[in-house]
């Protein structure tokens, strides 16, 4: 016979494993990527350099981030399955060069992609591992290449504003795919290049057109695309 206790065990166990569901029932990925040289140029960051070098002045990974179509998104979806940089040992040469951290004090990136994978990867437990997840996003940072497309549209950093739309454009052209584009300030409040939102189906397999975009970090019309 089950005793009250246990049964109270059980209903617990039960309920936490129906949030997990729950929660990695979700709709669509957000690929993005961030400018260097607009997290370090920011009237709000402070920027230091990871304890492997300056990184190469081109986009670096931000997040690869699960969300609903209403905007909203789960996070930290499953802390029985932290972060272990063991799982992606092949992968770290890769992760150093193309998802480094600025954050400061400086650190390898381990902080940054441990915060990633707890906070936003465990919620797609259903479609990635740890390595799937990351070796994913990487995949994506190549396929996507935005530095390159940009430049092609004769769009280069340190030279002075560009119109958001040419932007768009540009990316558009070369991803097939409508990005967002947030924006951040200088010191002296020029809006400027800072992060571009891509969106990838929840199977994790293509990327498609974004069913929402996000609602914050809106650009002028001319925009500053800084050197790093």
């Amino acid at each position: 016979m089950v005793s009250k206790f246990s049964f109270f065990i059980i209903l617990l166990v039960l309920h936490y494993l129906a949030v997990v569901c729950i929660s990695q029932d979700f709709d669509f990925f957000y690929f993005v990527q961030q400018w260097p040289g607009s997290y370090c140029d920011s009237d709000k960051n402070s920027c230091c350099y990871p304890t492997t070098g300056k990184p190469a002045a081109d986009f670096g990974i931000h997040g690869l981030w699960p969300n609903y179509n209403n905007s909203s998104y789960p996070q930290n979806c499953d802390p029985t399955n932290p972060f272990d940089e063991s799982e992606i040992s092949d992968l770290i040469s890769n992760m150093s060069m193309n998802w480094p951290t600025l954050a400061c004090p400086s650190s390898s990136g381990e902080t940054f992609w441990s915060h990633e994978w707890d906070k936003h990867g465990t919620c797609s437990e259903s479609v990635f591992d740890q390595h799937g997840y990351f070796e994913t996003a990487l995949g994506l940072k190549q396929q996507t290449n935005l530095l390159q497309a940009l430049e092609t549209a004769g769009i280069k950093p340190g030279e002075g504003t560009h119109s958001l739309e040419n932007i768009k454009d540009a990316i558009k052209k070369a991803t097939g795919h409508t990005p967002w584009i947030e924006c951040n300030q200088d010191s002296s409040g020029n809006s400027q290049l800072y992060q571009v939102y891509l969106c990838l189906d929840n199977a994790g397999s293509s990327l498609i057109e974004c069913p929402v975009f996000p609602k914050g970090g809106k650009c002028r019309s001319e925009i500053e695309f800084p050197s790093f």
